[in-house]
């Protein structure tokens, strides 16, 4: 077979890892010799796939520091609309919303499909999260939480559902830390939130389909109430304070 087509057979191989998520964006590739003897390709021909797949925009090299998946396959990303949207306080009950579509089929999916490596994957991710809380960061615990809500996506085998949520993935972390930073005003919340992840997650190891979907409901709901209840609380001492301070009193002039 001549190399153009070897070469773009690579490509599609890639390409295709990329899309189902096994190659993830910022991902290195390994090094030149060993990827050739993976694929079982010629270095020239790899060569050639690998200068194709960065004219595409879906790999990018660092001279000295080798090839990577690149990390902007995604423009909304960078979409300064987003940024905009994860730092309007109103906006968060419609993350809470779209988070209920998303996740609820993602959890759903993933209990009918996971493989033995996407569990390990959603019990490491599950550790990490709980071992988070622990470390007083609250940017690391919302990105863990994350990482946890990311994977149960990647276990799904939807790939456009996972690139989708990847997508998103910078909003989730705000709107994640957020909520964290709320709810934590209740004592005990932490434990709440453990249990319900912790629910979430034997459900789908179970391959409980319809188990997986109501706890991933119950999880987003129970945020939306307890947010509500915090803005709830927070509205009441706002008036106490001022039924304290009284009414200015006015000198006519």
């Amino acid at each position: 077979m001549d190399r153009p087509r070897v070469a773009e057979l690579v490509c599609q191989r890639i390409e295709q890892s990329v899309l189902e998520g096994s190659l993830a964006p910022g991902e290195k590739l390994p090094a030149e010799r060993p990827l050739a003897e993976q694929l079982g390709v010629s270095r020239p021909s790899l060569r050639e796939a690998l200068r194709i797949l960065a004219t595409r925009g879906i790999l990018r090299s660092e001279k000295g520091g080798g090839t990577y998946v690149t990390d902007t396959l995604n423009p909304t990303l960078e979409d300064p609309l987003l940024e905009l949207i994860s730092n309007a306080p109103e906006s968060h009950g419609d993350v809470l919303e779209l988070r209920h579509a998303i996740e609820s089929l993602a959890a759903s999916l993933a209990a009918e499909r996971h493989t033995i490596t996407d569990k390990e994957m959603l019990r490491s991710a599950y550790k990490r999260l709980i071992e988070s809380h622990g470390l007083g960061d609250p940017s690391l615990e919302a990105r863990a939480d994350a990482d946890f809500h990311l994977a149960i996506g990647e276990a799904s085998h939807n790939v456009v559902l996972l690139h989708v949520m990847r997508s998103l993935f910078s909003l989730l972390k705000k709107s994640i830390r957020f909520n964290l930073e709320n709810l934590y005003t209740y004592p005990g919340m932490f434990a709440q939130l453990r249990d319900q992840h912790y629910h979430l997650l034997t459900a789908i190891l179970k391959g409980d389909s319809a188990a997986a979907r109501t706890a991933s409901d119950y999880h987003i709901n129970q945020v939306e109430k307890t947010l509500s209840q915090v803005d709830i609380d927070r509205q009441r001492q706002a008036r106490a304070a001022r039924r304290e301070m009284g009414f200015p009193n006015h000198k006519d002039n």
